[in-house]
């Protein structure tokens, strides 16, 4: 009999995720390769894939094993496929056409194309008078080539896609330039199922949002005790064996309270005094820890360990913008010495958000956003024989 590997949060095996993507990708013309694969300590991998035709159409995984790092990153690779994020920086050169001569079908066949008439008056169908105060849309008195599509040659209307607000079922219609700007891949992902992937995707958001909070705050997270982490034995082996390797690590519930399930780990190099926070979400505890270590070392050698910067007094520094998206993009950011103050702004939780399935814990995240005043709205990407999807949380996901 065949090996079938379950993880935690999965709703199939390893090997009947890696086989149906391969197959799949296959099917539609591509030929994967495994270019660089790490392992830099025990239950750390990552892999960097890429389509060997196109080499710039390349993503990496991570994982507790091997496997799980490949079905990361074929993952990956199936939600920028689907989305289209791959192609989002070219002129895509889609000449078909409707009655009023815009381009149909540019980013989804579904898509709707609207103009502003008058500035900062928002056009029936396109977003809803909410968004449109929540984008200060009135207040910069926007117009149509404020928003205008970079993907497709129309310059006389806005292309707006669909998207389902998970609260009550109605479709709005949000910008594609407004999508493409603020929330880039944020709430992008790919599952084994529609709400696998929609778990994993607001857990990201949910990242995210901690992320930028924490550190433009510049605020001190509880340490998780050290019974609490040898619970986790594959977490704690590959913790002692970076510790071993002469890094410090500071282990922290970034739950902020229990409200978010969110972990944090901060890597100190002792030779440079460098520090680097790594940051990972998911209902479950475990899962959000193991992750959270995992995506410290994903695509990064120990060697790669000793370039990022040393805290900093700065907060205004911490807190600007480009700092936070270069945490964004890699991590590689400033940190603020209040980050690392011994006494935290919040109390230690050992949080569970799990459900029953993947559903019902999808459901509970919606409604801790619910609970915080935001919506949550979905756009399904089936097309391709593989589910993705994306998930905007105004107010929280950008």
């Amino acid at each position: 009999m065949s090996e079938r590997t379950f993880i935690t949060g999965k709703d199939a095996a390893l090997e009947d995720t890696i086989a149906r993507v391969q197959g799949q990708l296959t099917a539609l013309g591509f030929n994967i390769e495994e270019t660089r694969w790490l392992n830099p300590v025990p239950h750390c991998w990552s892999v960097h894939i890429r389509d060997k035709n196109c080499p710039i159409l390349f993503t990496n995984g991570k994982g507790a094993s091997k496997k799980a790092a490949l079905a990361s990153a074929l993952g990956e690779f199936v939600e920028r496929l689907a989305s289209q994020y791959f192609f989002g920086d070219f002129h895509w050169h889609r000449e078909h056409t409707t009655h009023d001569g815009h381009k149909q079908g540019v980013h989804d066949p579904r898509e709707r194309w609207f103009t502003i008439d008058h500035p900062g008056v928002r056009p029936e169908g396109l977003l809803d008078d909410a968004l449109w105060r929540h984008y200060l849309a009135d207040d910069y008195r926007i117009t149509t080539k404020d928003w205008v599509d970079f993907n497709s040659a129309v310059t006389d209307a806005v292309c707006a896609l669909p998207y389902t607000r998970i609260r009550d079922g109605q479709t709005l219609y949000f910008p594609a330039n407004v999508v493409g700007n603020l929330y880039v891949s944020n709430g992008l992902t790919a599952g084994n199922t529609i709400f696998e992937a929609r778990t994993q995707g607001l857990s990201e958001v949910f990242e995210r949002f901690v992320k930028n909070r924490v550190i433009a705050e510049g605020i001190a997270l509880p340490q998780i005790p050290d019974d609490i982490v040898a619970r986790y034995p594959t977490i704690a082996t590959a913790i002692a064996a970076l510790r071993g390797h002469g890094f410090g690590l500071r282990l922290v519930d970034a739950s902020l309270g229990g409200k978010y399930p969110v972990i944090c780990v901060t890597l100190i190099d002792p030779q440079s005094g460098g520090v680097f926070a790594s940051f990972g979400a998911h209902p479950n505890f475990e899962v959000a820890f193991e992750r959270t270590v995992t995506e410290l070392l994903q695509g990064r050698a120990l060697d790669d360990l000793h370039a990022f910067h040393p805290p900093t007094t700065d907060q205004e520094l911490v807190s600007d913008p480009q700092n936070l998206e270069l945490h964004f993009i890699d991590s590689s950011g400033w940190l603020s010495w209040d980050f690392f103050r011994d006494t935290p702004d919040y109390p230690f939780v050992h949080w569970d958000f799990t459900a029953e399935n993947n559903e019902a814990g999808f459901k509970r995240l919606c409604d801790i956003v619910h609970a915080e005043g935001y919506d949550v709205y979905v756009a399904d990407y089936p097309h391709i024989g593989l589910y993705a999807c994306r998930i905007l949380v105004p107010g929280m996901s950008e």
